[in-house]
């Protein structure tokens, strides 16, 4: 089975290869010319298996975007600024030509003569250095500096819903929904970690973290609700309790902690 250090690696290659495809294909629809004499003969199956930069960039920005805001948050700025129209621009230019641009198609020219002052090529170093920011948490995976901690945690956390899971199914829906919650602190925990987010109390309930992440902008206020949402349903857990969880409720407990542990970092 692979763990999720493995996985993530393997997404990450994945990514990258397609990333240098989008390159390629920005390359030829900018510069078809050039791009077929330096291939020559081989310009004909290379042009065949490139993708559509408008259909295919999309999907790639997202994918990137997550691995990036988990694994090298500090550029994570810089990735999208290089896609985003910046809301400060007046005027359009060759430095300030984003990715946004390329896939609208835009191109500026001057006077009668249609003289052409920018172009879709324009984003093409753009594009590259967005890659290129991918490619440096390939490079953290390889360094020393790079802490394994979270995902070994994330490893033992997906065990840990897997067994509450199998409690469910078996018909402990009260005991699979405790470990569900335990799993839930643990990783709103390691958020506040991440963030520099100090918890005061000595044994914080999940709705004391939720409010704390909240206060300090790390989540929104969608989020916040939808933790909220599960920290009533593990409360339904509790043995003080005089009506039993149904099953549906701590399905979707489990499932809503999955999803929180891999949008909420």
């Amino acid at each position: 089975m692979m763990n999720n250090l493995q996985k993530y690696k393997k997404d990450l290659e994945t990514l990258i290869d397609k990333g240098d495809h989008l390159y390629n294909a920005m390359l030829y629809a900018c510069h078809p010319a050039k791009v077929k004499e330096r291939l020559g003969e081989k310009a004909k199956d290379f042009i065949k298996d490139l993708p559509k930069f408008e259909e295919t960039y999309q999907s790639w920005y997202s994918e990137s975007l997550t691995i990036i805001r988990q694994l090298l948050p500090d550029r994570l700025d810089d990735f999208t600024r290089l896609f985003a129209k910046p809301k400060s621009r007046k005027e359009i230019s060759y430095e300030n030509y984003v990715v946004e641009d390329y896939l609208q198609g835009l191109q500026l020219t001057r006077g009668w003569e249609k003289e052409i002052v920018v172009d879709k090529s324009a984003a093409i170093p753009k594009f590259e250095q967005q890659l290129n920011i991918l490619k440096a948490v390939k490079q953290r995976f390889q360094s020393s500096l790079f802490d394994i901690k979270q995902l070994v945690q994330a490893d033992l956390l997906d065990s840990e819903l897997d067994a509450a899971q199998e409690l469910n199914n078996s018909g402990f829906a009260r005991g699979a929904g405790a470990i569900a919650g335990v799993v839930l602190e643990s990783h709103l925990l390691q958020v506040c970690d991440n963030h520099g987010s100090k918890v005061a109390k000595k044994d914080p309930t999940i709705g004391d973290l939720n409010d704390l992440l909240k206060g300090n902008n790390v989540i929104e206020t969608p989020v916040w609700r939808q933790i909220q949402h599960l920290a009533d349903l593990r409360n339904k857990c509790d043995h003080k309790k005089s009506t039993e969880p149904t099953k549906e409720e701590i399905d979707e407990l489990i499932e809503g902690i999955k999803k929180v542990s891999k949008t909420v970092f």
